[in-house]
């Protein structure tokens, strides 16, 4: 029988055009990659910087989470200047502010250094480099189960850095010093310059759309004083009560001010129709939970095995390489996933083996001493996150059409990363509260991290069987 040409043309052209993917996809995956990293390595540098710096658990908790706040604030008018700048060169630039952070903190005298340095120049790095990556991923890939796959290696690879984030920041603290951690996270920068060289950015900036400073100014400074409230509990409640007060003023007033441009037929810093997709909203709020889960017990985990029972950075870090084996057997099997199951399912499934892996972890822990007794839990974890992470990603990204591309991925960042600074900042402060220490505060840390896990569980419950684009 003669094969078809246009089979065989094909099947010929098939190994070019993955290998072309893969190499669009490899600097996008490590941009998320290193700035995953960077929210979770610092926890096993705790002690370690703590020492070197004369500061405290709470100095060093409030830089991570400043880190994370101001990458989630920042991220939906960032994402918003990718259509006027263009995406390649806000990545470029994202990158560069990056590199220079990884420099500072690297060379900081004091705390006040580091933050400027991780907090600031990273975070503001991030904020610039991360909605690009979603963006191109999105518009480069139009079939959904290559989109799944392209999601698949970035958010996988996202995931890997924040569960490897203690692993690679313990072995390198222990080997060198925590600051050649910071020299590591800049030479990744650099790699990620080269490789994406000739990555080509298929939608023409827009150096003359409109950017709503009022409308990014109002959400980012709500967002700011809700998390920075949480922060307050244990230490001052009567100001955390007035910024959470504040926050949500903010955030409500951020609502109605870009309800009223429409109505003009301004264009706001985000549309209201964004809110109005019950679908992307339930994924957004997986997300979110998705986020605070892994960051969460990131930190629990991470302070009280230096600060309870006294373990180096290097063994704290062993320690979660059962999350990161996790996330990485869940995301290699993400496409696999994609084309024979329903995004729901996926999304509740994971939800479901995250819960059971929190459970272990609070049941196995307080009673024994053995490192054995985290595993179970950690790698339970792992392989729930990393097969949810690519859905809900999925679910957001594909709920609307090309030229809204650049909003929703603003948000769907911002939703993401608010988690990463709620499960730092809430798990994080119940932790070193004065209320509660040893294994009580260990386990009511995890408890309110399972507490707000079954939030999403009741979330990616109520997503419609079916997902179409809206």
């Amino acid at each position: 029988m003669t094969a078809d040409p246009a089979q065989a043309g094909a099947a010929a052209a098939a190994g070019p055009l993955l290998a072309s993917a893969r190499r669009l996809i490899l600097p996008l995956a490590l941009a998320q990659f290193i700035c995953s990293f960077a929210g979770s390595n610092m926890n096993v540098m705790i002690n370690d910087i703590s020492e070197d710096l004369d500061t405290t658990v709470k100095g060093v908790q409030t830089t991570i989470t400043l880190f994370l706040l101001i990458m989630a604030v920042l991220m939906i008018p960032c994402s918003k200047l990718t259509d006027r700048w263009g995406r390649k060169r806000c990545f470029n630039l994202g990158l560069l502010l990056y590199g220079i952070g990884a420099l500072l903190s690297a060379l900081a005298p004091g705390l006040g250094i580091l933050i400027l340095g991780n907090s600031v120049f990273e975070g503001v790095g991030t904020a610039l480099l991360i909605p690009p990556v979603y963006i191109l991923a999105t518009v480069w890939f139009a079939d959904v189960t290559k989109r799944a796959w392209a999601f698949g290696a970035i958010s996988g690879l996202g995931g890997i850095g924040a569960a490897a984030g203690p692993l690679i920041g313990g072995v390198i603290t222990t080997a060198i010093s925590w600051r050649a951690a910071f020299i590591f996270q800049a030479l990744v920068i650099v790699t990620i310059l080269l490789l994406g060289r000739r990555l080509v950015d298929p939608l023409p900036a827009d150096p003359t759309r409109p950017f709503d400073a009022v409308g990014a100014i109002l959400s980012a400074v709500g967002m700011f004083c809700l998390v920075f409230g949480i922060l307050q509990a244990g230490e001052n409640n009567a100001l955390m009560a007035v910024l959470l007060a504040a926050g949500a003023a903010f955030l409500l007033a951020f609502f109605f001010y870009i309800r009223s441009l429409e109505r003009k037929g301004k264009e706001p810093l985000l549309s209201t129709s964004l809110f109005r997709n019950r679908t992307c909203n339930l994924a957004l709020a997986t997300q979110n939970v998705q986020w605070l889960i892994l960051l969460g017990t990131s930190f629990v985990v991470s302070v009280y095995l230096q600060t309870v029972r006294g373990y180096s950075a290097i063994k704290t870090g062993v320690i979660f390489t059962a999350a990161t084996a996790g996330i990485l057997i869940a995301s290699l099997a993400a496409e696999r996933f994609a084309r024979r199951h329903r995004q729901r399912t996926l999304i509740v499934v994971g939800f479901l083996i995250t819960l059971a892996g929190i459970v272990l972890l609070l049941v196995l822990v307080p009673g024994t001493s053995s490192i054995a007794a985290f595993v179970p839990g950690l790698l339970l974890i792992g392989f729930g996150l990393g097969g949810m992470l690519t859905p809900s990603v999925n679910v957001v990204q594909s709920s609307f059409p090309e030229e809204l591309q650049g909003e929703i991925s603003g948000l769907s960042r911002s939703v993401s990363n608010l988690g990463s600074s709620f499960g730092t900042a809430i798990a994080g402060t119940i932790l070193v509260s004065a209320a509660a220490s040893g294994n009580r505060s260990y386990a009511i840390a995890m408890a309110s991290v399972g507490v707000i896990g079954l939030l999403g569980l009741a979330a990616a419950w109520a997503l419609p069987p079916k997902i179409e684009r809206a």
